[in-house]
């Protein structure tokens, strides 16, 4: 199955579908301290280095730990494309189930059409605050040891 390419209150809908489903926020960890969708995850793919953004080397190794490969993953960042690019390592390990957010939590761009799309925190969705175990990345990634 392909990524599918979904908007926040999609995202949103598919989480209320199905409590199975994981949202997972690819977002570096003080971004998501700050707040995240609910019932989100935190398993960043870059983190704050001393030059800037740099590949989180254990992504795919806590992914691979963590995640169920028989679930619906929703993958969000603030905007879209880190959580494409890690919709396509996850696509590599295989899993099958990809919904990628295009305009994140903080907003971007309709992929296909260029449109303007408001990300889940300006739709006025709910979010949240919680970062203790199996929420944060540093408990999810003690699990990958």
């Amino acid at each position: 199955m392909p990524i599918e390419q979904i908007n926040p209150q999609e995202a949103k809908d598919l989480l209320d579908q199905d409590p199975e489903a994981i949202y997972v926020d690819v977002r570096s960890i003080p971004e998501f301290t700050a707040g995240h969708p609910i019932r989100a995850i935190n398993l960043p793919i870059m983190n704050k280095g001393a030059y800037g953004m740099e590949p989180n080397a254990d992504f795919a190794k806590v992914a691979a730990a963590v995640l169920p490969k028989d679930r619906k993953l929703i993958v969000g960042c603030l905007v879209g494309g880190r959580s494409q690019k890690a919709c396509e390592i996850l696509a590599q390990q295989g899993f099958t189930q990809l919904y990628n957010v295009y305009g994140g939590f903080g907003g971007g761009r309709n992929p296909q059409t260029g449109e303007p799309q408001p990300g889940w925190k300006d739709l006025g969705l709910p979010v949240s605050d919680e970062n203790g175990e199996g929420v944060s990345y540093p408990s999810l990634a003690a699990k990958a040891k």
